[in-house]
């Protein structure tokens, strides 16, 4: 963001800032940019770039580089004695080139100034990369307001294909400057990296790097003003999958106190069986000269730990994409979900999840890149089974098990966010995350911010920053108040539907957008409504046009892509 654009939204919030934040005392003994004591050794930080109040900490190491032996491994902790200047943001992990991001400039998709910058940030255009990769950033303002703060831990998407925290899009010098939080966020190992699938029994270590992350910051975050007690997982697509394979996979030891998901969840990218993932594990080392399915095991991941990056690379530029797979110990079967839902087998803590009005354009735009869309029929079902029947049952999930859960449904568009000139992007996949961050595209042809879009960002950040300061209840006074969802009530709260009044709770019916989920299944009455009282039977009009009328207290929806079945 502009400095001439951080003044004139500074002045927008002021006075929503003070009042939400009364207590903006001022603690004289942190120096910005001191130097913190951590298990990573004595790091040197600096005032943010153009929130100068801010200590910023770029590249910290939490794991030990993923070399040789550890290269397809569980990452070790990173410990150290060294004073590390925290400068600049560690390199990208390896990711595959993508080709698409070269076609913006003839511009085949009709993009917009905004998207294609949006393009070129995403495929990590100029990012250093390494297998040497394993570090977290940190903002923070420890000097006013709670000299304990929340903590908001991000994790970026990228369909566990790319990602990396220097994406200008995540930058936390801002939240962490105008809501009194801290920020951190980590690059995790990617595609076959991160998830190799070796019949030598390694497969989903990127999910163990975000583990690690999370225990560094548990460990460190009191050095640099945290709250190690209130550390809220916040994530966008793949990054919300990850945090919800997280909540099913350490429901014991959760560490985190709040989840946020944003567009995604465990079906999102849906694991892989063991079958699938170890042919395509052969079909690499084939192609790299390490063995066949008839090869030693061992000998051949010996010979894949020591191949060159760029062949690996070389052949996964024609590969399926290297995903999360089954393993069932922290990546399971939807049948072990759906059972672990009913059972409350998940991480008990208050959660925030939603979705976006227009999911597929961002992924329309780039099939155009690569070469042709495909239909609208087929971009409809994306919508439905990958992002708003999933969120419908896992936001049901959470409640059936009496868990503090909040639904919403983006729908901000505004001129600097539009992806294409030819028509109206509406609120696409990842549309709402410059919104939270208070980093939306700026540079040559992108329009300013207007007083409408600030608003919003002012509101939408405000309550992603409430909920991590208090996960159970601090909704529930926001701007008015939220309301617990609750899946047959007016509970699903639509952010920027009137951008022109952002401040107010714009409250529907979720049947409005579930209806096209399937079947509706009545489920026994373990939950009650947000009153304490019955609910009535309702009458809800499944996708195959059949009315169903429930004879139970409540319903969830079920939807094709997450099959959930819900036993009585």
């Amino acid at each position: 963001m502009r400095l001439d654009k951080l003044l004139s939204y500074s002045l927008v919030i002021a006075p929503a800032a003070s009042a939400h934040h009364p207590l903006q005392f001022r603690q004289q003994n942190w120096t910005i940019g001191q130097t913190a004591q951590t298990s990573s050794g004595p790091v040197i930080g600096h005032a943010a770039p153009t929130a100068t109040e801010v200590s910023e900490y770029l590249g910290i190491r939490y794991a030990q580089p993923p070399l040789g032996s550890l290269r397809y491994a569980a990452p070790l902790p990173y410990t150290g004695t060294a004073a590390f200047n925290a400068s600049a943001f560690g390199a990208s992990c390896l990711i595959v080139p993508q080709t698409g991001s070269s076609n913006a400039a003839s511009n085949p998709a009709n993009l917009t100034a905004a998207g294609a910058q949006i393009v070129i940030d995403g495929a990590e255009k100029g990012a250093k990369m390494s297998e040497d990769c394993l570090t977290l950033n940190l903002w923070t303002k420890p000097q006013t307001g709670e000299p304990a703060k929340a903590v908001m831990l991000w994790v970026y998407g990228g369909g566990f294909q790319n990602g990396w925290t220097g994406d200008p899009q995540y930058d936390g010098q801002y939240l962490a400057d105008l809501e009194d939080v801290v920020i951190v966020s980590f690059n995790y190992r990617v595609n076959i990296f991160g998830f190799p699938s070796t019949p030598s029994g390694f497969s989903n270590v990127g999910l163990l790097d975000q583990r690690l992350a999370v225990e560094w910051v548990r460990d460190n975050i009191a050095a640099f003003g945290g709250d190690p007690h209130r550390i809220t997982l916040f994530g966008q697509s793949a990054g919300a999958a990850s945090i919800d394979f997280y909540s099913y996979a350490w429901p014991s030891d959760p560490i985190v106190n709040g989840m946020i998901l944003e567009s995604g969840t465990t079906q999102v990218i849906p694991p892989l069986n063991e079958t699938t993932s170890a042919a395509m594990w052969y079909n690499i080392t084939r192609q790299v000269g390490c063995g066949t399915t008839t090869s030693n095991a061992s000998s051949t991941l010996a010979c894949m730990r020591a191949a060159n990056s760029t062949s690996i690379l070389s052949a996964l530029a024609s590969a399926p994409s290297f995903v999360p797979t089954i393993d069932n110990t922290i990546v399971f079967s939807n049948t072990e979900y759906n059972a672990r839902s009913l059972s409350g087998k998940f991480i008990q803590a208050p959660l925030l999840i939603g979705t976006n009005d227009n999911e597929e354009t961002i992924f329309r735009t780039g099939d155009i890149l690569h070469g042709g869309a495909k239909s609208d029929s087929f971009y409809e079902e994306t919508n439905l089974n990958k992002f708003f029947c999933p969120c419908a049952a896992r936001a049901n999930a959470s409640v059936y098990n009496h868990v503090p859960t909040w639904r919403y449904r983006w729908f901000g568009v505004f001129e600097n966010t539009n992806l294409t000139l030819s028509t109206d992007s509406g609120a696409y996949h990842g549309s709402e995350i410059p919104i939270i961050f208070n980093t939306p595209p700026a540079g040559k042809g992108i329009a300013n911010d207007t007083v409408e879009e600030l608003a919003v960002m002012a509101y939408m950040r405000g309550a992603w920053a409430t909920f991590a300061k208090d996960p159970a209840n601090g909704l529930k006074s926001y701007q008015g108040g939220w309301p617990s969802y609750y899946p047959t009530n007016a509970t699903l709260i639509r952010l920027a539907f009137d951008p022109t009044n952002a401040s107010s709770t714009n409250l529907a019916l979720p049947e409005m957008y579930d209806a096209g989920c399937g079947t509706v299944l009545a489920v026994a009455g373990n939950a009650s409504s947000t009153t304490g009282s019955a609910v009535p039977s309702p009458t809800v009009k499944a996708s195959s046009g059949i009315v169903l009328s429930s004879p139970r207290n409540w319903v969830l929806l079920a939807c094709p892509a997450l099959a959930l079945v819900w036993t009585l």
